[in-house]
């Protein structure tokens, strides 16, 4: 309850009755509600907090099953992180192993080694289907000295 002046009266502020009287006649009237009203009040207080416990029980588990997804989708991601680490230094070493092996006349078979001819499985957003063509035809009829 909280005591207040206004205008040099007092008042006091609170939830309840500030009245006893009306205390009493509340309490009374609890008192004299029919047995079967407060047998449904217990029964749906009790309802009501059964509801609250499975609900936080509910609540918990899903907590629980999302945070273990969570940890296997951040397994998967660390696996496939080092499958691709482990990929890539391969093709990189690869790479180098046959830059070293220099030869005349296989310039266009390593230029070949490198383009991907395939345009389905180009992942490039731009158009190179004119390059392409170019390396194609160049490839197959070489240019003369």
């Amino acid at each position: 309850a909280v005591d207040g002046v206004v205008n040099g009266d007092v008042y006091q502020e609170s939830n309840g009755p500030t009245d006893c009287y009306a205390a009493i006649s509340q309490a009374d009237r609890l008192q004299s509600e029919p047995e079967s009203i407060r047998k449904w009040r217990e029964e749906q207080k009790e309802r009501l907090e059964q509801l609250d416990a499975n609900s936080r029980k509910q609540e918990a588990e899903w907590k629980e099953k999302a945070i273990k997804e969570l940890e296997e989708w951040y397994a998967r991601q660390d696996e496939k992180l080092e499958k691709t680490k482990a990929s890539n230094r391969a093709a990189e070493e690869a790479f180098v192993n046959d830059a070293e092996e220099v030869f005349p006349g296989t310039e266009w078979e390593r230029v070949a080694q490198l383009c991907d001819f395939n345009p389905k499985s180009s992942k490039q957003a731009k158009d190179v289907s004119r390059m392409r063509s170019v390396l194609i035809s160049l490839k197959q009829a070489p240019l003369v000295r």
